[in-house]
């Protein structure tokens, strides 16, 4: 299964996840989500999320200084983003127990 597939779905969700526990710039977001097994995820593909859920309202961002660098762009969430995070828990405790069902049942039938 390609689980790139997967993680497209998934990815808005995850990030809020990151950023609710705590506020974070794009490469810092990007690590704990690969720490938590997401290993696939793509650097463009947080980076980009993250700017859409900040225009989407999901997102607050502020700059800091920083000793290794320029400056970086953190990100928080906001009301809006902790609705839209509570949501997708949600619709993906739904989705992954009718999932899990279905496969149980599969698995099943397989094994008849």
């Amino acid at each position: 299964m390609d689980r790139s597939q997967l993680l497209r779905g998934i990815l808005d969700a995850a990030v809020l996840a990151v950023v609710a526990d705590e506020d974070g710039y794009g490469y810092d977001v990007l690590r704990r989500l690969r720490a938590a097994g997401l290993t696939d995820v793509g650097d463009a593909s947080v980076y980009g999320t993250l700017r859409r859920l900040y225009r989407g309202g999901a997102l607050t961002t502020y700059v800091m200084p920083s000793d290794e660098g320029p400056h970086r762009r953190y990100y928080g969430i906001t009301a809006r983003g902790v609705a839209l995070l509570d949501d997708a828990r949600t619709v993906w405790a739904d989705f992954s127990r009718k999932l899990n069902a279905l496969l149980e049942v599969s698995l099943e039938v397989q094994s008849r």
